[in-house]
């Protein structure tokens, strides 16, 4: 990656208006230049691999392949090249994938040209960029109590597959061969991490809940 020329960046949208748009607004910085546009997920992934580019404009929602899976694609072939992805979207769980799929940057559609910019020479570096509203939503996912259930183990989640089916003890003992007595234990257990009374209580929640499959 070189540093002391232009920063090269790749385009990937499905919307030609979008690619026509984010190209002109490349022209109107020095430091910025178009390596190439693609339509779709694939096109972008062969794309970088031939040319390179030190920056991906990457849009999130594609027909052929999603932003994220051509984002991970492209950081497995071409580690050095920073993916920032720039969409309509800021739920949850499309920020949480484009991360994990390795994106460095992660900018809604009504960005700014200097606030983009300026996120495409902090990715070049290798510092992130994060709009306001995925912050919040990152946030806002690490203050959400855990779920229940979530600390149930493998083990657990059997046990109160067989309460569902409607086993005792002695029951639950002989299909897993364990003794009784491990047996009431992990019920015993089931029970207080539920925060229920009963085995009836337990299964009305694992069945309410979909605890076990």
């Amino acid at each position: 990656m070189n540093k002391s020329g232009p920063i090269r960046v790749v385009i990937v949208d499905d919307h030609a208006v979008v690619r026509s748009g984010l190209a002109a607004f490349l022209m109107a910085f020095d430091d910025l230049e178009l390596a190439g546009q693609a339509a779709g997920g694939e096109e972008a992934v062969a794309l970088c691999a031939q040319v390179r580019p030190d920056v991906v404009l990457m849009d999130l929602v594609m027909p052929d392949m999603d932003g994220a899976a051509a984002t991970q694609a492209i950081r497995q072939q071409t580690p050095q090249t920073r993916v920032i992805v720039l969409t309509s979207f800021k739920e949850e769980q499309l920020v949480q994938a484009a991360l994990r799929a390795g994106a460095i940057g992660y900018l809604l559609k009504n960005v700014s040209a200097a606030e983009l910019a300026s996120a495409i020479r902090a990715a070049r570096d290798g510092r992130p960029t994060l709009a306001p509203e995925a912050t919040q939503v990152l946030i806002d996912a690490n203050n959400r109590p855990p779920s229940l259930g979530h600390d149930l183990t493998h083990r657990e989640r059997e046990v109160l597959s067989l309460l569902i089916r409607g086993l005792d003890n002695a029951g639950i003992a002989r299909e897993l061969v364990v003794s009784r007595s491990t047996a009431k234990f992990h019920v015993s257990s089931i029970l207080s991490k539920l925060g229920v009374a009963s085995r009836t209580e337990a299964v009305a929640l694992a069945m309410q809940h979909h605890l076990v499959s």
